[in-house]
């Protein structure tokens, strides 16, 4: 072995001196064929041996180098095609292929044992030989040195008793700065063996907003001039975490004018702690109007009637709130809740029905409804979504299965619905802001592999004959890369490596997933919930859980998602807890400490009414009923359940596009084509002039009572002295002995077209 290793040991120094005649760059063609094949003996008993064992270790000395020094980066040798032929994996995600490009290809001449400071790979990286990348490190730093060592040491795969990073800690973890001041973090990963050793040098930096904090190479971070928070983002390798970053204003509040503050529930606890540190204060709470459509737009996707705004303004006791509440979510509402609901899961679930076919489509959209009219709990709910089998002609949930037909489909829709986490990134490599690997993604698939099907399927755009779908034992999938059969492995979790060969994985997964205790399940839920009832998540967005994108009030969103696991999954049971909150019933209208504040619900924010909840109340309010293909005379656009429906209305107020796969998120923005459609819509003008008994009986009412009217219905409230002034007016433009009935339908028109009206505020 000894002879075999003194020739390559010779044929590398021949190489470099080579490089010395050829501009720096080995030449090929000058080399001795006897030279390439000495080396290639050397490189088929490859780790080469020095004569004391190695102690460099390539995956946790080598590795964290290069990715530090930007080799690995997406820009530089991690390339799709790499970089001059040098093809390196993005974060260092797959180490046995970057040790092959980096010790065997190119004939190996990346690397010199013999003489070490002769190896291309070193002579780059200084800018020795020319580098199109320019100088990474000096010749007489401690990465050069260690690289130096490691090929001194025989270029080892690995070493003995080698650990393996098990994650990273950044200690302090939050820090508070006054203006412009600067503070350092360390950075420390933990090994398998239990030690730990100081990273900050091998880490990688970078700020959520620069302006607001910055951080340099060696982790120094400067605070901005700007109150507020934010965060700070260090990865090691494939390894992710973040620091948060606190500039609190010059002159914060008294700690008494938070402890002094009313609290309805934890909730407002929570809040008000993370308020009292960015020097934050909450809005008033809102007028009783302003609660009253607020809720029943968030809890129903409706409009209160005249009957209950004027009950519940009428009302003086002091927990209306909570009564209306209560009956909000009550039986009497379970329909419109229902259809609610639905719609907001039916964009997250529903395939397009030229994919699927007709009935299969109508089906799952009925037992999504199903399922919110009887409060199904959300782990039975999701359990018998995932673990769905049998005809697409007789049970809903196999459209979705029938939809997601690949493993890997179905993996990726299943983890960023239910885990909120977007995996889709680590198909082709590691996840370039997260800690996710292919490993990661094809083992999630693994459990999803094992679907059989039978039958012929749609023939577009209507539904044919039924498939059918069952688990069947024996299904795989494979690692694109090594080829390896993947074990079923949720993300951030052991492999599931004593499964049950004859046991269906779904609903292995599906155990797992809706455990009280799982980090994922209930914290994706009760985000998504928080973000229908603030039109922003604690996460946002909602789907996208991730180290680099930290929930602006941890403890909250933790707790939040504890106490619905401990109460059975019950949707409802969160809802509540969260209208009941002071923080919900606080006014939209901001305060001196407030008014820049857009992410850490310190005021309600202002959202625009989804399309089908705006269409359904100008169909009420006008008495005119929208025609709806498909559906019965009276149906409301809240009771659709196929987005090829054709509406101009829902199209330009942002319902999806019904070829796009789901999940589908709406944007909650105005745009011009909504307001040019309200304003100059055929269809809107009809429904004013149509035959509307309400708008026929308002002329015949007094005008005073009857702008109260008006007012009630479209916002819950009676209109102020100005308001009522200005209509008088305009009402009194009538000619003599004309109708007055256009005035009346120009009175609503601008009403409808306020902003007060298409927002929920």
């Amino acid at each position: 072995m000894n002879s075999l290793i003194a020739l390559p040991v010779a044929a590398s120094g021949a190489l470099a001196l080579q490089r010395e005649h050829c501009g720096g760059v080995p030449c090929r063609a000058a080399a001795p064929a006897a030279v390439f094949l000495f080396a290639a003996i050397l490189l088929t008993s490859s780790p080469l041996r020095a004569s004391s064992p190695a102690t460099i270790s390539f995956e946790n000395d080598v590795l964290p180098i290069m990715t530090r020094a930007g080799c690995m980066a997406g820009s530089c040798h991690a390339k799709a095609d790499g970089q001059n032929g040098f093809q390196l994996s993005i974060f260092s995600f797959d180490p046995n292929s970057d040790y092959r490009e980096i010790v065997y290809d190119a004939r190996g001449r990346r690397i010199f044992p013999s003489s070490p400071d002769n190896s291309l790979l070193l002579l780059k990286a200084t800018n020795a030989v020319p580098h199109e990348g320019e100088k990474r490190f000096e010749k007489d730093s401690e990465f050069y040195k260690v690289i130096r060592q490691w090929i001194a040491e025989g270029a080892s795969r690995s070493i003995p008793d080698e650990p393996e990073p098990t994650g990273i800690t950044i200690s302090p973890a939050e820090l508070s700065f006054k203006k412009n001041e600067t503070k350092s973090i360390k950075v420390t990963v933990s090994y398998s063996n239990g030690k730990s050793r100081d990273v900050t040098h091998l880490s990688e930096f970078t700020s959520n907003d620069a302006a607001f904090a910055k951080v340099d190479h060696d982790g120094h971070i400067t605070a901005g001039a700007v109150p507020g928070e934010n965060s700070i983002i260090v990865r090691y390798v494939d390894q992710v975490a973040a620091v948060r970053i606190v500039i609190p204003p010059d002159k914060l509040l008294p700690a008494e004018t938070y402890t002094s503050l009313p609290k309805n529930n934890h909730i407002d606890e929570l809040a008000y702690a993370r308020f009292q540190e960015l020097g934050l204060f909450p809005s008033e709470p809102c007028r009783d109007d302003e609660f009253i459509r607020r809720a029943t737009l968030d809890v129903l996707g409706r409009l209160p009637s005249l009957e209950e705004s004027r009950a519940f303004l009428a009302d003086k006791s002091p927990d209306k709130r909570t009564k209306l509440i209560d009956r909000l979510l009550g039986p009497e509402n379970r329909f419109d809740y229902a259809d609610f609901r639905a719609t907001k899961w039916g964009d997250l679930l529903r395939p397009n029905t030229q994919r699927v076919g007709v009935k299969p489509v109508y089906l799952l959209d009925q037992w999504i409804r199903e399922k919110f009219r009887d409060n199904t709990p959300w782990d039975k709910l999701v359990t018998e979504l995932l673990t769905a089998s049998g005809s697409t002609h007789e049970y809903g949930p196999v459209a979705v299965i029938r939809d997601k037909r690949e493993p890997a489909e179905m993996s990726e829709f299943v983890a960023q619905l239910f885990l909120g986490v977007r995996l889709n990134c680590a198909k082709c490599h590691h996840h370039p802001s997260e800690k996710w690997s292919q490993d990661d993604y094809y083992s999630m698939a693994a459990f999803f592999g094992s679907m059989k099907q039978k039958g012929q399927g749609i023939s577009a755009p209507i539904s044919g004959e039924p498939e059918f779908w069952w688990f069947e034992p024996g299904g795989k999938v494979t690692h694109p890369v090594t080829e390896a059969v993947m074990i079923p492995k949720p993300p951030d979790t052991p492999a599931f490596t004593d499964m049950d060969p004859k046991a269906d994985p779904r609903r292995v997964f599906a155990e797992w997933l809706t455990k009280k205790e799982n980090p994922f399940f209930a914290r994706a839920l009760v985000n998504r919930i928080w973000a229908e009832m603030f039109g922003k998540g604690l996460v946002d967005p909602v789907d996208d859980f991730r180290e680099s994108n930290p929930p602006v009030n941890a403890p909250l969103l933790e707790w939040l998602a504890k106490d619905f696991a401990e109460n059975g999954f019950d949707q409802k049971h969160t809802i509540r807890l969260i209208l009941n909150s002071r923080l919900y019933q606080q006014s939209s209208e901001p305060n001196e400490h407030n008014v820049g504040d857009n992410r850490n619900f310190s005021r309600s924010y202002r959202r625009r009414l989804p399309g089908e909840v705006l269409l359904d109340s100008i169909s009420l309010i006008t008495g005119q009923p929208e025609k709806l293909s498909g559906l019965p005379a009276d149906a409301r656009a809240m009771q659709q359940w196929n987005h090829l429906l054709p509406s101009d209305f829902l199209d330009a107020f942002g319902r999806p596009d019904s070829s796009a796969a789901p999940p589908c998120e709406r944007e909650n923005g105005g745009s011009v084509v909504q307001a040019l459609h309200l304003m100059n819509s055929d269809n809107l003008q009809k429904k004013l002039s149509g035959k509307s008994p309400w708008l026929e009986e308002l002329a015949k009412k007094p005008e005073p009572e009857a702008i109260d009217e008006i007012y009630l219905r479209l916002f819950s409230r009676l209109p102020a002295e100005n308001e009522k002034k200005i209509a008088q007016a305009h009402l009194a433009t009538k000619a003599e002995g004309a109708a007055s009935r256009p005035q009346w339908e120009d009175l609503v028109w601008s009403l409808l077209n306020s902003a007060e009206f298409v927002l929920n505020h």
